[in-house]
């Protein structure tokens, strides 16, 4: 039924947003006025009731976000789980049966609380570590999430350029834009004076986009494409311009794929492994307790004592730290990362982290600087040529606009270059500005400059097609001759070659002593002389190529989803060691069936020319083809590639719907961050599933001995009261797990949650330690306790030598010693296996445990040892062991110990690995 629902919201939220894309295109193909027509509106704005009518008719401008949860929302996480459930019922039975039933039947003095207040103890510790370490990493993530809080200007009939909060901008409103400005909602322009504007929040694209009141969208655009639409979220560089709103909030093409971040996140690997752990532990546990209750029950007569003992068992076999354990790693985890520059938002994304074999990734920022160079300046033979250089200065340098990416990096070179060439030297001090012809809608920026012998020069450069079309001359070696039809296919020649190498290249021409001084104009764009020509690159970090070299050596592959084009893209993956055999283009993708895309996916590393849509198609079905994927983005078109992930991964310098959907926030974009949250990711998970076996197999093997007691021995081997204290001690001596060392070998490859492992786990090391326990029960009931107790004689022989009191005191001291000396032994194995498992190598030798955990695990021995020695050991039911006790111990063990090693290594031959 759910996925039906979310079938038909996505059904619905898909023609919504064609109705709103279909508002868009209207209002940029429709006049002007049809355009205010529609909304009501007048070039002098809305009246303030015209406003409400509005804003009840098209909705406010208000995004919707991803809901935070409350603080009862986020209690039930921390505390309600399958194994909290559990203990939480069998407190309440015990609670019934140890107190409420002897208090209803006037025998309060036996009522016994100990049961419930270690059960609930349990459950306490491990709820709140985990709320309290949650809280502590939502807090971190909220305080770096700065959402958009910003002010817009508008025209209304009652006042004019008045600032009012975004939010309460309505369609129809008439904003003012200018230079710096966040774009407050989907806008047609009205009017627009170099309006360039950047959208790479929304596509990708590092490049400016030059806006114009004219344009027109032609068949086939995209709608980020339309020159005179302008979007929430993209921000004003440079220009002033007028518009009229035509979308606001959720109806923006910005707030649609905001509102589908704020949906619910698709389940990941994590949680998926999580849940599938805890049933198969779950159903060991709902095999094993009936059969316990009923072996008992019918062996030893007292169905009341099989009913409680039976619950024991049930807390015995339910790893109640679980959740705990799991995030305390999770959070040292976290705390570990934040050393590297790296924000967990969500604690349960670490061992996602550490899963993936598949990380997607654009390449602006995350593979290149991010930033432009002039890579080359040459003439029109390809040439390297300082006069190019010189005219390019002075063109970039003298223009009072807006100076882009490229006539900084023109800038830059000249004054590298300054030292080498002496003609280079002081270029804005020797020339004089004397007028230009603004940057216009077809890629043209001619400045007019002037030196000190009073000789006149235009300098115009452009979209290399566009300037041959103004040229009729090119310039080489000190001479002027006329722009051949052979020389124009030469120039377009080297052009392309330089853009398949990932180029963006502009061409520089000139004119001496054009129209006199003061009319100057775009008459004068013609009958130029070609200087040469500009290559400008985005350079791949120096990084890149170390990191996703470290990434593949650590099973992940990279790929690269962006919306730049082909040639680009394929040039910067060339440069980093990515291969480029083949690219899957946008188009391509929406020609492909699901199930080809799976296998189109699983074979390309480079997707180009992709819409956010697109992205989110590709990594999901990665993930339907079985990948664990990750994404990093940093734009409001990534977001829904990374909702649709396993993880989610952005900077703090991303948009805020980009970290909102992140599980991940980097302090700084650079690959190599992200290998290190890898290998950390693969520790926490490690740890995590080491106590998940240990535990799993522990517990397993002590109810499987416990079963056998059952059935064999005349009074039971533990108390259920002893039996959880137990239980409760080794937790808690398990708490250290978390800052275990990792063998460097198993951080080499992704690892994914295998519920089917940790039940084969089980079976084999679990029967291990009952191997043990049987000898110690036939140690303690044929040797220790007849030795210490009752004069050699046996427990089932003790009626036919005592009676009464004396009888019943000879039995008492004879369990009593037998429970403790199995609640020793239990505790040694227990705690001392953690050693084995934790490692396929031989342990203390080839691989040794962390400080914490070895001193923590050895404490919780002596603590356990101790107790029968101490009144809290009387009260449990104890007595002090004998020292022969203790020879019979020391030796069991360190058997134990070589027999577990040894099945270990069979069970890593048979299933590959331990963990």
């Amino acid at each position: 039924m759910k996925k039906k629902n979310t079938t038909i919201q996505t059904a619905e939220q898909a023609a919504r947003r064609e109705q709103i894309n279909e508002r868009l295109r209207f209002a940029a193909a429709a006049p002007i006025n049809d355009v205010l027509w529609k909304y009501n509106s007048s070039f002098g704005g809305l009246s303030e009731v015209q406003v409400e009518k509005n804003r009840q008719r098209y909705g406010a401008n208000k995004v919707t976000r991803k809901r935070k949860k409350s603080l009862a929302q986020r209690l039930a996480g921390a505390f309600i789980n399958p194994f909290t459930a559990i203990l939480l019922c069998l407190a309440a039975v015990s609670a019934v049966t140890d107190i409420l039933m002897p208090v209803m039947q006037g025998m309060p003095e036996e009522a016994d609380v100990l049961t419930v207040v270690i059960i609930m103890t349990m459950v306490g510790i491990s709820g709140i570590l985990r709320f309290v370490q949650e809280s502590r990493s939502g807090d971190a993530a909220e305080r770096l999430l700065a959402m958009i809080t910003v002010t817009c200007t508008v025209d209304r009939h009652d006042w004019k350029r008045h600032e009012i909060p975004l939010e309460e901008a309505v369609a129809g409103d008439i904003i003012r834009l200018s230079a710096g400005d966040m774009v407050p909602a989907d806008a047609r322009l009205i009017e627009a004076k170099d309006l360039f504007i950047s959208q790479s929040a929304l596509t990708g694209e590092s490049d400016l986009i030059e806006k114009s009141a004219e344009g027109v969208p032609k068949a086939g655009d995209a709608l980020t494409d339309y020159g005179n639409i302008v979007f929430m979220g993209s921000n004003v560089i440079s220009g002033s311009a007028t518009a009229v709103v035509v979308a606001v909030g959720d109806d923006s093409l910005f707030g649609s794929m905001a509102s589908a971040v704020a949906e619910e996140a698709v389940e990941t690997s994590f949680s998926k492994g999580v849940n599938s752990v805890s049933w198969v532990l779950i159903r060991f546990m709902m095999v094993m307790v009936p059969v316990v209750f009923f072996i008992n029950g019918f062996t030893k007569g007292n169905w009341v004592q099989a009913f409680l003992f039976a619950i024991s068992v049930a807390v015995g076999l339910t790893p109640e730290m679980l959740p705990m354990i799991v995030t305390t790693c999770l959070a040292k985890g976290a705390v570990s990362m934040s050393k590297k520059k790296t924000v967990v938002k969500n604690l349960n994304s670490i061992q996602n982290f550490g899963a993936i074999d598949i990380l997607c990734t654009d390449k602006t920022g995350t593979l290149t600087q991010d930033q432009v160079v002039l890579e080359y300046h040459m003439n029109v033979m390809g040439e390297e040529d300082a006069r190019v250089l010189r005219h390019a200065y002075l063109n970039s340098y003298f223009q009072s606009g807006y100076k882009n990416l490229m006539d900084l990096a023109i800038i830059r070179k000249t004054e590298e270059e300054e030292a080498e060439n002496p003609r280079l030297t002081d270029l804005s001090d020797a020339y004089v500005k004397v007028d230009e012809v603004p940057f216009d809608f077809t890629r043209r920026l001619s400045t007019v400059v002037s030196d000190k012998n009073g000789k006149t020069q235009m300098v115009t450069k452009g979209a290399v097609e566009e300037m041959l079309s103004i040229c009729a001359y090119v310039e080489y070696d000190g001479k002027i001759e006329p722009l051949s039809e052979s020389l124009k296919q030469k120039v377009l020649k080297t052009v392309d070659r330089l853009n398949a190498d990932g180029m963006r290249v502009v061409a520089l021409a000139q004119k001496t002593n054009p129209s006199p001084v003061g009319a100057f104009g775009v008459k004068d764009e013609c009958d130029m002389v070609l200087l040469g020509y500009l290559a400008f690159l985005d350079p791949p970090k120096e990084s890149a190529k170390e990191a996703i070299k470290a990434l593949g050596d650590h099973g992940v592959a990279v790929k690269i989803l962006t919306g730049d084009n082909e040639k680009v893209a394929r040039c910067v993956c060339r440069h980093v060691g990515l291969p480029v055999e083949r690219i899957l283009l946008g188009g391509d993708i929406d020609r492909l069936d699901e199930e080809k895309l799976i296998k189109a996916a699983e074979e390309t590393a480079v997707f180009a020319k992709l819409s956010p849509e697109q992205k989110a198609r590709v990594v999901s079905a990665l993930r339907s083809g079985g990948h664990s994927v990750g994404f990093m983005g940093d734009g409001i078109n990534d977001a829904a590639a990374m909702k649709s992930s396993d993880i989610g991964i952005s900077v703090d310098t991303a948009v805020d719907i980009a970290k909102e959907s992140a599980d991940i926030i980097l302090l700084e974009k650079d690959l190599s961050v992200l290998e290190e949250g890898i290998v950390e990711g693969r520790k926490t998970y490690a740890n995590m599933i080491k106590y998940i076996k240990m535990t799993a197999s522990s517990n397993f093997g002590n109810m499987f001995s416990v079963l056998a007691a059952s059935a064999l021995l005349p009074f039971l081997p533990m108390m259920s009261v002893q039996l959880i204290f137990l239980n409760l001690i080794y937790d808690l001596s398990c708490t250290a797990i978390p800052w275990d060392n990792v063998d460097r070998e198993y951080l080499a490859v992704p690892k994914k949650w295998d519920a089917s492992s940790v039940g084969s786990f089980m079976l084999w090391l679990g029967p291990t330690s009952s191997i043990f326990d049987w000898t110690t029960y036939a140690f303690m009931y044929f040797v220790l306790c007849p030795l210490f107790v009752s004069q050699g004689i046996l427990f089932n022989d003790l009626p036919a030598h005592f009676s009464g009191a004396e009888l019943a005191g000879v039995q008492a001291a004879y369990i009593a010693l037998f429970q403790a000396g199995w609640f020793v032994e239990s505790m040694w194995s227990q705690t001392l296996v953690i050693h084995m498992i934790r490692t396929p190598k031989l342990p203390f030798i080839q691989s040794h445990a962390s400080a914490p955990v070895t001193l923590i695990t050895f404490t919780g021995i002596v603590a356990l040892t101790v107790i029968p020695f101490t009144p809290f050991g009387t009260m449990l039911g104890f007595v002090p062991l004998p020292a022969m006790y203790f020879a019979y111990l020391i030796p069991c063990i360190l058997l134990y110990m070589a027999l577990a090693t040894s099945i270990k290594k069979a069970y890593v031959r048979h299933y590959g690995e331990l963990l």
